[in-house]
């Protein structure tokens, strides 16, 4: 493989907070490797052209909102040869500039391993509670209706890992898609996302793809990153209706 880059990463973008994005962006570029990240626009405005210009940074205009997957898949065929590793990147992140170089470090030890991740906090300090057990059914319900949550909050402390001490890693079934770092050549095996999750799920459904190639996904709590998360399902009816949509796809595919 002829490598240009120690790190390529791509952020998919629909109507973002430009405070947000710039601060995610800047972390990006202060990582002390040879890197390039790709900005792909589902806007049809293109309304983040030409506001990046930086010889790290490559933006591409869909034209279109095509979804989160297969917003990431465009740039599959050209990191085939670019890079070692690929970061999947929302674009309301932020962190220090030594944490991609120590999970790159990391990643590399363990041939089985696919894809490493760090703990996630929100902004106010408190974990996110990334890495989770493979979701059921009742505990998607509970997280979506609270009025359930009394019935069914047993199934969301276990999907939580709340049974495990989380200062210390593990293979993880899945792990939430703020910031996936992959090796490349893994994340093109497994063919990237599953472009039928328009939004949701997706990040479920890699997890288990990772699996199908016989390897494993880090959940690496010594590297700490902040996401703003916007929990939109919660909030926005359309995005509820796609959640459904995703998750039906999502039980469908994998079984119930």
């Amino acid at each position: 493989m002829d490598e240009k880059f120690a790190i390529t990463a791509s952020i998919v973008l629909y109507k973002e907070n430009l405070e947000e994005l710039t601060k995610t962006i800047n972390c990006f570029l202060n990582t002390p490797l040879k890197k390039k990240l790709y900005l792909i626009d589902n806007n049809k405005d293109r309304r983040f052209e030409n506001l990046y210009s930086y010889e790290e940074v490559e933006y591409i205009a869909v034209g279109k909102n095509i979804g989160f997957g297969a917003g990431h898949n465009i740039i599959l065929e050209q990191i085939k040869t670019l890079s070692k590793h690929h970061l999947i990147l929302n674009p309301d992140v932020y962190f220090t500039s030594n944490v991609i170089p120590n999970l790159i470090s990391k990643l590399d030890r363990h041939e089985i391993v696919s894809m490493i991740a760090p703990k996630v906090l929100f902004p106010d300090g408190m974990h996110q509670f990334s890495c989770r057990r493979y979701p059921k059914i009742p505990e998607l319900l509970a997280r979506r209706f609270p009025f359930l949550k009394p019935l069914f909050n047993s199934y969301i402390e276990k999907g939580k890992y709340n049974d495990k001490q989380l200062e210390y890693s593990f293979f993880a079934d899945y792990i939430t898609g703020c910031f996936h770092l992959y090796k490349t050549e893994d994340l093109i095996k497994v063919g990237g996302f599953d472009e039928r999750y328009f939004l949701y799920m997706e990040d479920v459904d890699i997890c288990k793809k990772i699996e199908k190639i016989d390897k494993q996904k880090l959940y690496y709590p010594k590297e700490e990153i902040i996401h703003v998360l916007k929990q939109g399902s919660s909030k926005d009816f359309n995005l509820f209706i796609m959640h459904i949509n995703s998750a039906i796809k999502y039980f469908l595919k994998w079984g119930f």
